[in-house]
């Protein structure tokens, strides 16, 4: 990959006059910028190619929009009523609910306020309709993707009577399809986003993909790994990824080392530093999260939770919360504090995605 987009003095000024009016015709900006038509025809081809504008009118592309790329399923969370018994039928209620990591964290920043592009595939079946029914309120979903002899993503969540998982069971194929040829198509968007966020459902080549893309024009880059065994798709090194947020067990998968004290949680993070991630963030659940960057490691407690009644989406919603906070400004450490709080208040909720999130109730949270 190059480097940053250069503009020319007379691209900025075409730029200029297409932001004031997208419909001025190519000889009245040729006449204003006192050259010729062909002459302004090659700029504007150029201004296409570096992703600057769009197609027809010269529609400017969108510099602010959250564009998450990964899994978008249905959960299926099966809730034991007593005690654990294996080997045997045991009382259960049943809950479906939408999920998937990516579009879990979307929807989170949606609610917060982020304009959010979500790019994932789907089958074309009933469980892709529930999905963009309970999604498109806070989620831009026209770059998903349906394909015909595909089945959407699922997820089956086994919980005890204290709302802890016993068992997960994931059917997410579909997402080996999610290649870097597909993603191409969408490029113009990726390089013009404020910030790429993909989960470890993609293939280990549309991770490296992305990420050599967001290094060409130094585009924040999230990674959001699913779980230890998808750890395989994590980049060798980690220059370009902006900020790593995983838990104990998929550092421990990826860095191939035991973590058991507070010394071994620091260096974990210590050596996803030194592979070349920007900020770090280890979470430990209960007992907080490790966070590192330039300024030092440090140890943030968890934020206490009430009542327990469903840990599922609450890594989420930490990573949803966090990221939109660096997003809007906030101090990394400031913002992972908000991660922290709306991971407990989702842990306490009846959703994967809580309902009653909003920016201002974060805000009020932290200062009072």
């Amino acid at each position: 990959m190059e480097g940053a987009v250069v503009l020319t003095e007379k691209e900025i000024q075409v730029l200029e006059m297409i932001r004031t009016n997208p419909y001025l015709s190519q000889q009245d900006m040729a006449k204003q910028l006192n050259i010729s038509r062909p002459t302004l025809a090659n700029i504007i081809s150029g201004l296409m190619k570096k992703g600057e504008i769009l197609g027809r009118a010269y529609l400017l592309p969108e510099k602010d929009t959250v564009v998450v790329i990964g899994g978008a399923n249905v959960d299926r969370k099966f809730h034991i009523e007593e005690d654990v018994q294996f080997g045997t039928s045991n009382p259960a209620t049943i809950s479906i609910s939408v999920g998937g990591v990516a579009r879990n964290v979307a929807e989170n920043l949606g609610r917060l306020g982020s304009s959010v592009k979500l790019i994932t595939l789907m089958g074309k079946d009933s469980d892709a309709t529930f999905i963009e029914e309970e999604s498109s309120a806070y989620i831009d979903l026209n770059l998903v993707e349906k394909l015909e002899h595909e089945k959407t993503g699922s997820y089956s969540a086994v919980l005890n009577n204290k709302g802890e998982l016993v068992l997960g069971l994931a059917n997410m194929s579909i997402y080996d399809l999610l290649l870097p040829n597909l993603l191409k198509k969408y490029e113009v968007t990726l390089l013009n986003s404020k910030c790429i966020i993909v989960d470890l459902n993609c293939p280990k080549e549309t991770v490296a993909y992305l990420r050599e893309l967001a290094i060409s024009k130094s585009i924040d880059f999230a990674i959001v790994p699913v779980s230890s065994s998808k750890m395989k798709n994590m980049p060798d090194q980690l220059n370009g990824v902006t900020y790593f947020i995983c838990n104990l067990d998929e550092a421990e998968t990826y860095l191939n080392i035991t973590i058991k004290q507070k010394a071994d949680c620091e260096k974990a993070v210590e050596l996803l530093l030194k592979k070349g991630a920007k900020n770090v963030v280890l979470t430990l659940g209960e007992k907080g999260v490790y966070i590192g960057n330039s300024s030092g490691i440090k140890h943030l407690e968890a934020i206490e939770v009430k009542v327990v009644n469903d840990v599922t989406g609450a890594g989420d919603a930490f990573v949803g919360a966090t990221l939109h906070g660096v997003l809007i400004g906030e101090r990394f450490e400031e913002a992972v504090r908000l991660g922290l709080y709306n991971a407990s208040k989702t842990i306490e909720s009846d959703y994967t995605v809580r309902h009653d999130l909003t920016i201002e109730e974060l805000i009020n949270w932290r200062n009072s």
